[in-house]
């Protein structure tokens, strides 16, 4: 904290630090800044930071409407399914409360110096006077969030009575000396955030909204008047809250603004988030990833989002292609690491060794279920690289490199081989490095970007059944010419057989013997 800051009630009162600064609800506090905020935006200037830094895909639908919240000083909700920044924009509040905010030094409650609400600040105030001591708040500090279970309390949200205290103090156990103040009045001149609030108890929410309208709350019996200063918002699922019996009616009426967060509309707005929060700047390596590998992994989640086997009501979160890169990344970093190769560039290949990173952030419905998680996220994948593959290559000529294999031509790629000797192995396929002119490669790029492009261009083919790929990553003719010339192979001994079976030579002259 600045040294400049005032210590004592007395240096307060002469600082710009006023009665009637400090008489501004958190409410108000929050539209001014905001306005303050917007005002600079319209000047233009370029260095200005965006109202909610790092939330990316929301600049024309949900901050719109939070900004429209926060100017009509509401408390207000988040509804989304998971993984859509509900609680980071929550947190992204406290960029709009004043630097430095002063309390009364020890205020469980933390009161405002010119008009405290608690008992001890009152009876402090009256002791010392000027000399009453003063700290200092930070936003990060006016910040309170709490997750919401069924097993919260009264007493976790609003505060209990303290018979430990009582007997200690000489006080009766009706007076406010003897409260243990909860999380509510502890975010007192701040905001509270309560995430999933439907999983509340019905007497809990009646106490919240006890406490939003009437700022009072009975405990133990004993009323207790606590006119707090505190910005309320929630979160919740919106199939939770919008079910019959989850929350109490009068809570949500006193909630001002609903308002729907959604997952990126696109798959460029997805690539900015997940290139925004994964780990990809990583010490010791040079990493280098296509932008192909950023469009599949991309497309898993939203192909995911549209699966029938993937249970909507729990939606597929954006932490998914997230985790999925970074694993990505760390399997390409090992590959370089094991042959001394001084870039990494992931390949499609990797994407399949992530499943780790998928599995557990997709809830399966009963025939996903019955299928399984690896069959059913292979199969998403798949689907995915098809339809990347097709943005690249969709009117690509592809029969020469189909030939190649149907002539009995087999390629293995994986993490066992580095890329050079890869790369000499992808140049016996005729005609395949010349249709890699879309990826942008050619002689120049390196042999870690080549084989890449390389088995990316074969992956697609093999989602497109043109080709087909074991699970050790061998390359061969497509399953419907395996097929064809097993069964031509098979044909041709049968009619060796009968022609062998019938030959005059080979018959035995039973009868004449």
């Amino acid at each position: 904290m600045a040294n400049s800051l005032p210590a004592t009630l007395g240096a307060l009162r002469s600082s710009e630090y006023t009665p009637e600064r400090l008489a501004r609800s958190v409410k108000d506090e929050l539209r001014e800044n905001l306005i303050a905020r917007l005002r600079a935006s319209a000047r233009g200037k370029e260095t200005q930071e965006p109202i909610f830094p790092g939330i990316v895909g929301y600049e024309d639908t949900v901050v719109p409407q939070i900004v429209n919240a926060l100017l009509s000083r509401h408390n207000f909700i988040l509804l989304g399914l998971r993984g859509q920044a509900k609680s980071r924009i929550l947190r992204a509040l406290t960029t709009l409360l004043d630097l430095h905010t002063p309390y009364v030094a020890g205020s469980e409650v933390r009161d405002n110096p010119y008009a405290p609400i608690s008992k001890y600040s009152r009876d402090l105030i009256t002791r010392l006077g000027d000399e009453t001591p003063i700290a200092w708040l930070t936003p990060n500090d006016r910040f309170v969030e709490k997750l919401a279970t069924p097993d919260v309390t009264v007493a976790d949200l609003v505060g209990d009575i303290d018979p430990i205290k009582a007997a200690r103090s000489n006080q009766d156990l009706g007076s406010e000396l003897t409260m243990h103040y909860g999380l509510l009045p502890r975010a007192n001149r701040g905001i509270f955030a309560i995430n999933e609030v439907p999983d509340l108890a019905g007497k809990i929410q009646v106490a919240l909204f006890n406490i939003m309208q009437e700022g009072d709350v009975q405990i133990k019996g004993y009323p207790v008047r606590l006119p707090l200063d505190v910005a309320i918002v929630f979160s919740a699922n919106p199939e939770d809250y919008t079910a019959r019996g989850k929350i109490v009616t009068p809570l949500k009426d006193r909630i001002g603004s609903e308002i729907r967060t959604h997952y990126p509309e696109d798959i460029e707005e997805g690539i900015r988030i997940t290139a925004q929060e994964a780990w990809s700047e990583r010490p010791a390596s040079k990493i280098a990833i296509p932008h192909y590998i950023r469009q599949i992994v991309e497309q898993i989640a939203f192909a995911a989002r549209e699966d029938k086997k993937v249970d909507k009501r729990s939606g597929v979160s954006q932490r998914l292609p997230i985790s999925t890169m970074e694993l990505v990344l760390s399997n390409a970093e090992r590959r370089a690491l094991l042959h001394s190769e001084g870039l990494v560039v992931p390949r499609v290949g990797d994407i399949f060794a992530a499943l780790p990173g998928i599995t557990g952030k997709i809830e399966l419905e009963y025939e996903g279920e019955m299928r399984g998680a690896d069959a059913v996220i292979r199969e998403i994948i798949r689907g995915a690289v098809g339809v990347v593959f097709d943005k690249y290559f969709g009117d690509a000529n592809t029969q020469q490199i189909e030939q190649w294999f149907n002539l009995g031509g087999t390629v293995q790629l994986n993490d066992a081989q580095p890329a050079s000797a890869s790369l000499a192995e992808l140049k016996q396929i005729q005609g395949l490095f010349e249709k890699l002119s879309p990826l942008s490669i050619n002689g120049k790029s390196s042999p870690e970007e080549a084989v890449s492009a390389a088995e990316f261009l074969l992956e697609g083919m093999t989602a497109h059944k043109r080709i087909s790929r074991a699970e050790e990553r061998i390359f061969s003719a497509a399953e419907r010419k395996q097929r064809v010339d097993q069964a031509a192979q098979y044909a041709e001994r049968m009619r060796e057989r009968e022609q062998e079976e019938f030959n005059p030579r080979n018959r035995t002259r039973r009868g004449f013997n």
